[in-house]
């Protein structure tokens, strides 16, 4: 089954579409997010299904420069202007894997996207992620773990598959309604790296 785009582009109509801004649920996913990130700034990261940049924002302010993506045309536009005030960051409409933004990262950000790709698509896209990363960079990816329309995948299978970026496992949270994972290229702990532990 083909991702409809036209279905994300007509929830896109409405400026909140997912309840981002309004949403307990969707402000705890992000703090859990952002406060499990294993350093404190990233010199480039990217966000991958950036739907109308409520989480692209809570990046940027940890990443010197901020490269968000999203496949439907009207989330494009809505975080563009939501965003139009941060000069490090840039909004791009692709949809992964086909397309995929120049350069290296040292954080990756998948946000509730990864189980609406086939899974061909999404070892594709674990290739792809691959190849962009910088020698120290983290891949998280956080995904609801009910069923939901358009769903392609299981949430548990596109975290397994995200275990062939061939990364450390970073951390894990989970939950009734989320699983929150991150692989990384440096094994050290945070308490490691501060010479902690």
């Amino acid at each position: 089954m083909k991702l409809d785009i036209a279905h994300f582009e007509e929830l896109h109509r409405d400026p909140d579409p997912w309840g981002y801004h309004t949403r307990w649920y969707e402000a705890r996913k992000r703090a859990l997010l952002l406060a499990s990130l294993t350093r404190a700034r990233y010199r480039r990261g990217l966000e991958l299904g950036c739907s109308n940049g409520a989480l692209t924002r809570a990046l940027a302010a940890r990443c010197d420069e901020m490269v968000a993506t999203d496949a439907a045309a009207n989330a494009v536009a809505q975080a563009r202007g939501a965003l139009a005030d941060l000069a490090h960051v840039q909004v791009l409409h692709q949809r992964q894997p086909a397309q995929w933004p120049q350069g290296r990262f040292d954080l990756v950000v998948l946000g509730e996207i990864g189980y609406y790709l086939g899974i061909d698509e999404l070892r594709a896209l674990v290739l792809r992620i691959r190849a962009s990363l910088l020698e120290d960079a983290l891949v998280v990816a956080a995904h609801w773990r009910h069923p939901c329309p358009d769903r392609q995948l299981d949430t548990g299978v596109v975290h397994e598959e995200l275990r062939g970026l061939g990364l450390h496992e970073a951390f894990a949270y989970r939950d009734d309604d989320l699983l929150l994972q991150a692989w990384s290229a440096d094994a050290a702990s945070v308490a490691q790296r501060e010479g902690l532990a």
